[in-house]
Order: structure tokens, then C-alpha cells, then sequence
């Protein structure tokens, strides 16, 4: 899959079917279970050939595609054709020394994705942060959320603009402006709180008038700067007074019985920060950053009651259509997505509770704006410490936060967009390119990614038109598609680009080019597309079996490209480029996508945004984690994900992408008690001890959210998060013995086995 992955560090693009299938309207399609589609990293850090160009793009006249190197050039007419609807525009007046062997940057071979600066003399906006505080904790929780902010306060930059809102059963806006002493704005939180209504109380009218007509939008639209600036200054005009009352904020102050829960308004407090920031600074660079400790008991947006009798939804409740509150909390963090969407601003979500906190609920919110969620255990653990520290960090491993994305697409004429997986919102750009069948954000070819990174990628769906017939004629002369995606952003030093990443796939008759088919395909990549696909139906459609379409899937696909006698499973193989692809599916259908038994509804939303926001390596560690040795025997290495690779004198680290653990064998963990490390004859023990350490410090210092660490050793307690991802087998090889799992589950050599049956009987 080297080469792939070489197209990837290219592009940032990952396809299924590198080689396209193309059936007649007689015949099955070979994409119908794993579709032709991409995942697309749309700002990643690409080779140096990738170019700023300092000037606006070339468009074509009819489908405003950009200028790429796949144009087809008429240098004696001063000409260039299109390759998306086969157009002819005229070069202008600056192009006109164009020559084969003076070429401008974009039609350069490997130019396939270069970037132009849009607004070099525009100065740039600074960065919004609107932060969002759960004052109901316990003390303890406070204390750590408090040195936490303060942490970040101090890594943001001196022009970061910042606000501030705090909420229990009320929500509390900061005056952080006024200079006497602190100052804030009471809300009621059990109800719904206005752009106008919260204007008024804010008395942002007071010295000027209102308007009487038109959006209040920003200084440019109804307010004054000095009002503004009442609540929402740069960092370096408010750090005093910010830092006071943070350190001021206390838990909070109503009593709670012994048989309830706190109040807590969440949704009430959302939506007075989504409001503020939209009178302020409309379509700016600004994020709501929401630190949450519990559930929402109160108002709009509430997912329990406050009585303790009353529990929170499970899945069972929420697929019995049960829970009395999920479906009014996700109506109303709907609505909020649109209103943030409108506004280009960003919902992030740090909640850190033992508890469910509502992350099912506001899902459609962070993933439509494209923010983050971290979750964790508390307010201390490293998981969000970490993660918060990631996200304000500076340097080689920096998020490259961006904002105020808009993300467009152009396919050849027989490609049609199903819709995007991923985190944005549909623009509802209706034209030719969209499908009638919709998957994830459809029925348009552009949309709105308010809050992208350099980790961002979605999965775009495409369908592929039947052809009347096999035309090897037509083949032979016109045996290419083309994609191109258009990604307008604001990058994080301000200024405003566009990426254009433009790439050719070809196509062939799709029962007549198995093998060449099979060539082109990469099974990382349609694992991945099968995982999001799964995710995107479970939540979609109220009756779906996800194991029994995943099975479907690989049975058609092995039938398809499977070598085999009939009635003979012991015959059946596949090719190399497909070997690995029953494994990827055998580890998906026991993944925590499919499997939400033990999770909670919290949990599983969280696993399904996480995983339709990173890239297929990421993404293939959350479906199949990797296992590595640390040993005497030999240097470090990668081995099977099987209870079989246990043994008493190995270190195992085992990294699924959420969690990684640091696994002890039996032997190692009595010589690490007994202090032999410690002892100067034993320092290669000590150099086997630190190894895996410093391993798991490099994967967490590169990741985002922060993965939690297991330290654990063979036969304790916390072995099970090994254990669990393990496959069961029969115990047959070489450490058999060494540890036992004890489940319900097939091992792989089992699934592998009744697969050949299927197949060949």
C-alpha cells in the first residue's frame, strides 16, 4: 500500500478505487458495496513542489474549474481546454509568453495541487476565543479547570480576542471591559434567550440608537466598537482583569438536594455565546470553546431531569424512541448548528465528567461547524489537559487551526456528488453534479467548514453513470475522470487562500478488468469508507443491521475478486491487493462503530466524530489497532493483534487510537517490582523498561484528542483494554498459554473460515 500512500503525500487524497469500475446498466456494479469515493485531507502538509501562487486563480468561462496541469494547452492560439466540460478560454494578457518551456506554475506535471493567495493587502482579522465555563463541580473539579484556563490564556496570542460566560443554573456575562471591578449580566437559564433580547440587556443601545432596520451585525452594522469591547477584547487589554475572575469563580452557589441533580443550562449558555459573537464579529475567525462537567438539567437543550431517580438515556432508550428529552435537545442544537453555520463560528466541546454530559445531543452542532470534542474523566486527567495545551500550541506539532472554509467540487460529466461524510454543513448548491440519492451532507457540490485543521478530512461519496453499453472504442479514447476540489479558507496567520487539488483516475468496464481493478485498490482506504458509511447509516436510518451489511459487502467483494473452485473453500485466495481487507473487516465489526453494546450514547457519538474527521492512518488504528514488541530477543517490531503474541518476558504496547497501554508480561512486571532497573548491572532491563514509554510519548505529543495511557501488567486488573482488542484464537501458535480471552466472539481464523465457505459452496 506503499504507493497509496505516496498519492496521499502527494494530494492528501485516498481512493477505494484508484482505477474506477464503470457498468452497464444491464449488469451489477462492482462499486456497489464499497462506493467510489475519497478521503480528502483538505489542508494538508504537503511536499515542497505544492506552490503559493500570489495571485487570483485562472477559471474556466462555463464550469469555473480552476486552470491545472491536466488543461490541455493551444500555445499558438493562446488557448486552454478545459478537461471537466471540455471548454476552450482565451489566456489573458499576462499568459501571453506562455510557451512549452515557460510555463506558469500551475500547469507544471506535478502541480496537481498548488494554493493562491486571494487578499495580500487585506490585514488580517485576529482570532475569537469565547469561552464557556460549567461552574456546577465540586471544588476540586473547579480548581482544575481554573489553572487550566489560566494555562490557556497564557498561550494565546497578545491580538487574541477573548470573552467570557459562565453558567449554572444562570448564565453569567463578563463585563470584561469594565475596569472598576467585576461586572457581569445575569440570565435566566429555563428559557430561550434572543439576539435582540440579549442586545437589549446588555445595553449595547444605550449611548447609540438602534437601528431601526436591517441585521445588527459588527461594528459595520449597528454597533459601536466601544461596546463591543465592553465584552470582547484582545488578550493583552483584559489579562488582569481575566485572570481575576477566573480565580474568583466559585462552585455553585444554590443548594442541591441530596436526591437531585445540580441545574445546570447548558444549551440556554450556548446560545448566549453563539448569539454575542454573532452581533459582534459576524463571519470571523471566532470559536466557542464550552468546558462542560455534567448534564444539562434546565432549559432549552436539557438531556434529564433534575431528579437522580430519573436516569440518563442509553442507547436502548434512545432506539426504543423512549428518552423523553433527546429529540427536543437535538432539535434545539440543530437550530444552533444553522445559527452558528450562518455566522462561520466554530462550537468546540470539552466535557470531563464520569458521568454523560449530552455529547449525543450536541453532536450536530460541533461536527457541523467543524469543532472539537474531548472527552474525559475529569478536569485533571491528561486526556484534556493535554488536548487544551494542543490546541493553543505553537511549532512542529501545531493544529494549523483555519477557519471560514467553503469547500467546492467539479467532476467529469458522468460523476455525479452522493455527499460528503464529514465535518460541515451543505451549502444546498443545487446544479448538474449532485446526485438524487444523498449520503452525509448531499443534494450540493459545496459547503461550509467553519473550523478545519491540517488533520480535517472528509469522505466524499460519488456515483458513477451506467453506460448503455461496453464501448471499448469510446474506452480507449476518453478513459479518464477528473476531480477537482476547491477549498477556500482563512489560514492561521490571517490570510484568506485557495487550495486546488486536481487529480485523474481511470476508468474501465468493470466485469471485464478484475484485475486491473484490483490493482488500483486500496483496502486501507475502503475500510475506512465502509466504517464512516456504517456510522452515518446507524444514526440515519432507524432499521439497519450493521454486521449483516458489512458482511454482505465483503461476501460480494470476494466473490468478485476471489480465485476459487466450486465447492472447494480450501482453494479460495485473494490477490495481494486485497489480502488484508477481510482482517480490516473482521476488526470492524468488532469495533465500538458497530458494536455500542458497553458504550454509552455519549461515548459512541464521540467515536463516530472523531472517526469522520481524521485520515485513513488514524482511522485504520480505531478499526485495527497496532501491537507492538519491546523484548531482549529482538529490536522493536509490529506483530499480530492475536492473544497469541502475550508472553511473559514482552513488553506489549497496544495503540487503538483512544487508548494506548503499555502491557507488562508476567515476567518483566515481578523483575520491574523486585527494582532491578535500579541496579547499575541492569541497565539494558531499565533501557527495555523506558523504550516503550518513549515510544507512546512520541504517538501522544502527535495527537489530537490526547490518547489515554494504560500502564497495566499480564493477569491485573486493567489488562482487559489489551485483551479486548485482541483477536480470541484457538491458541495454537507459539505462546499459547500465556493468557486466555474469554468470549463470546469468533476468533479470525474462524471468520476467515466460513468466509471461504460462503464463497465456494
Amino acid at each position: 500500500m506503499a504507493e497509496f500512500g505516496e498519492l496521499e503525500a502527494q494530494d492528501g487524497v485516498r481512493m477505494p478505487w484508484n482505477i474506477i469500475p464503470v457498468a452497464t446498466k444491464k449488469e451489477q456494479s462492482i462499486d456497489s458495496e464499497v462506493p467510489v469515493s475519497a478521503i480528502y485531507t483538505l489542508l494538508k502538509p504537503l511536499r515542497s513542489h505544492s506552490l503559493l501562487l500570489p495571485y487570483s486563480p485562472l477559471r474556466c468561462r462555463t464550469c469555473r474549474s480552476v486552470l491545472n496541469p491536466y488543461s490541455v494547452v493551444d500555445f499558438s492560439a493562446c488557448m486552454w481546454g478545459c478537461p471537466f466540460c471540455f471548454n476552450r478560454n482565451p489566456f489573458p494578457r499576462n499568459y501571453t509568453s506562455i510557451a512549452d518551456n515557460n510555463l506558469p506554475p500551475e500547469l507544471f506535471p506535478d502541480a496537481t495541487t498548488v494554493e493562491y493567495l486571494c487578499d495580500s493587502f487585506s490585514s488580517p482579522s485576529p482570532p475569537v476565543f469565547l469561552f464557556v465555563v460549567d461552574t456546577c463541580l465540586i471544588s476540586e473539579e473547579l480548581d482544575f479547570l481554573k489553572s487550566s484556563l489560566l494555562l490557556a490564556l497564557d498561550l494565546l496570542p497578545d491580538t487574541s480576542v477573548v470573552g467570557l460566560i459562565t453558567f449554572d443554573s444562570l448564565v453569567r456575562v463578563y463585563e470584561l471591559g469594565f475596569p472598576h471591578c467585576t461586572k457581569s449580566y445575569f440570565f435566566q437559564g429555563n428559557k430561550d434567550c434572543t439576539k435582540d433580547q440579549l442586545l437589549d440587556q446588555l445595553s449595547f443601545f444605550v449611548k447609540n440608537p438602534k437601528p431601526s432596520s436591517g441585521v445588527i451585525a459588527g461594528a459595520r452594522d449597528g454597533l459601536s466598537s466601544e461596546d463591543i469591547a465592553r465584552f470582547l477584547l484582545p488578550v493583552s487589554d483584559c489579562q488582569f482583569a481575566l485572570h481575576s475572575v477566573i480565580e474568583e469563580l466559585g462552585s455553585n452557589p444554590w443548594p442541591v438536594a441530596a436526591d437531585h441533580r445540580p441545574g445546570r443550562c447548558t444549551g440556554v449558555a450556548l446560545r448566549i455565546a453563539a448569539g454575542l459573537l454573532g452581533a459582534c464579529f459576524p463571519g470571523s475567525a471566532a470559536r466557542i470553546m464550552a468546558f462542560i462537567g455534567g448534564p444539562s438539567t434546565e432549559g432549552p437543550g436539557a438531556i434529564v431531569s433534575r431528579e437522580l431517580s430519573d436516569p440518563i438515556r442509553s442507547r436502548k432508550d434512545i432506539d426504543k424512541d423512549s428518552a423523553l428529552y433527546y429529540h427536543k435537545a437535538v432539535e434545539f442544537y440543530e437550530t444552533l448548528a444553522k445559527q452558528l453555520v450562518h455566522q462561520g463560528h466554530v462550537l468546540d466541546v470539552f466535557a470531563c465528567s464520569v458521568d454523560q454530559v449530552g455529547i449525543a445531543e450536541l453532536k450536530v452542532a460541533v461536527e457541523q461547524t467543524g469543532g472539537f470534542v474531548v472527552l474525559a474523566e475529569s478536569f485533571g486527567h491528561s486526556v484534556y489537559r493535554d488536548s487544551l495545551k494542543r490546541v493553543f500550541q505553537s511549532g512542529e506539532n501545531d493544529l494549523g487551526l483555519s477557519s471560514c472554509g467553503i469547500f467546492e467540487i467539479n467532476c467529469s460529466k458522468d460523476i455525479k456528488v452522493q455527499g460528503i461524510i464529514g465535518p460541515c454543513a451543505s451549502l444546498e448548491k443545487k446544479g448538474p453534479l449532485c446526485s438524487d440519492s444523498a449520503i452525509g451532507q448531499g443534494h450540493t457540490s459545496a459547503w461550509k467548514m467553519c473550523g478545519l485543521d491540517k488533520n480535517t478530512s472528509i469522505c466524499l461519496v460519488f456515483e458513477i453513470a451506467k453506460r448503455e453499453t461496453a464501448d471499448v472504442v469510446l474506452q480507449s479514447q476518453s478513459n479518464q475522470f477528473y476531480f477537482q476540489f476547491l477549498t477556500y479558507y482563512q489560514h492561521s496567520n490571517g490570510q484568506t487562500r485557495l487550495r486546488v487539488t486536481t487529480l485523474s483516475r481511470r476508468w474501465v468496464m468493470g466485469t471485464e478488468s478484475l484485475q486491473e481493478l484490483s490493482n488500483g485498490f486500496d483496502q486501507e482506504a475502503a475500510a475506512v469508507v465502509m466504517a464512516r458509511l456504517i456510522s452515518f447509516k446507524m444514526e440515519a436510518q432507524a432499521i439497519f443491521d450493521p454486521q449483516r451489511w458489512v458482511d454482505k459487502a465483503l461476501i460480494n467483494l470476494c466473490t468478485w475478486f476471489g480465485d476459487y473452485q466450486k465447492g472447494n473453500p480450501s482453494s479460495f485466495s485473494l490477490s495481494s491487493q486485497l489480502s488484508i481487507f477481510p482482517q480490516f473487516v473482521f476488526h470492524l465489526r468488532r469495533s465500538q462503530f458497530v458494536q455500542v453494546f458497553n458504550n454509552s450514547p455519549d461515548e459512541t457519538a464521540y467515536f463516530r466524530m472523531i472517526l469522520s474527521r481524521e485520515n485513513v492512518s488514524n482511522s485504520i488504528v480505531m478499526i485495527q489497532p497496532s501491537l507492538v514488541s519491546f523484548s531482549f530477543h529482538s529490536p522493536p517490531e509490529p506483530i499480530l493483534l492475536d492473544v497469541t503474541s502475550i508472553a511473559a518476558d514482552r513488553i506489549l504496547v497496544l495503540d487503538s487510537y483512544f487508548t494506548l497501554v503499555i502491557f507488562h508480561g508476567s515476567t518483566i512486571a515481578q523483575w520491574r517490582k523486585a527494582g532491578y532497573h535500579n541496579q547499575p548491572e541492569y541497565q539494558a532491563f531499565e533501557q527495555l523498561l523506558q523504550s516503550p514509554h518513549d515510544y507512546a510519548d512520541t504517538i501522544v505529543s502527535e495527537r489530537f484528542p490526547s490518547p489515554r495511557l494504560v500502564i497495566c501488567d499480564q493477569y491485573g486488573s486493567q489488562a482487559r483494554f489489551l485483551l479486548a482488542k485482541l483477536n480470541p484464537s484457538d491458541g495454537d501458535g507459539p505462546f499459547a498459554g500465556e493468557s486466555n480471552v474469554f468470549t463470546d466472539d469468533v476468533s479470525l481464523s474462524v471468520f476467515l473460515d466460513h468466509l471461504r465457505r460462503l464463497i465456494a459452496h
